[in-house]
């Protein structure tokens, strides 16, 4: 039996996929803005700025140039990461909840890992007594 925690991961996780859905079918179909700025920046590379251009323009041009895959990398981590952290909701334990976030999960291997050497520590000292 699914507890409200999960029922509630599961919504979010398909709520998630939605919106995602929506989000590329706008950014990829429909949204003609991106299409003409990024005609209109390989058509006409000025070597100097121009005089009348504003800030927000500039702007525009220099994100444009940007290489996709630095794009894919901006987008997709965080994507990712929130993606992961609804899907860990839908555990059944909730103690694994968010150890796929990258922050947490550093976390806790370097937890395990201190504890494993106080632990050697702490054996090494003890002195065993032959009976």
């Amino acid at each position: 039996m699914m507890n409200f925690r999960q029922r509630m991961g599961w919504i979010g996780v398909g709520l998630y996929l939605l919106a995602s859905a929506a989000a590329f079918y706008y950014v990829f179909e429909i949204n003609e803005t991106y299409n003409k700025l990024a005609l209109e920046h390989i058509q006409q590379h000025p070597k100097e700025p121009q005089e009348g251009t504003t800030w927000t323009h500039s702007l525009k041009v220099r994100l444009l140039s940007l290489p996709f895959w630095l794009w894919t990398i901006i987008f997709l981590i965080p994507y990712l990461q929130v993606f992961l952290f609804l899907y860990s909701c839908t555990r059944a334990d909730p103690k694994t909840v968010g150890y796929c976030i990258i922050p947490i999960c550093l976390a806790v291997i370097c937890n395990r890992h201190q504890t494993f050497v106080k632990a050697s520590n702490q054996i090494s000292r003890l002195q065993l007594i032959d009976t």
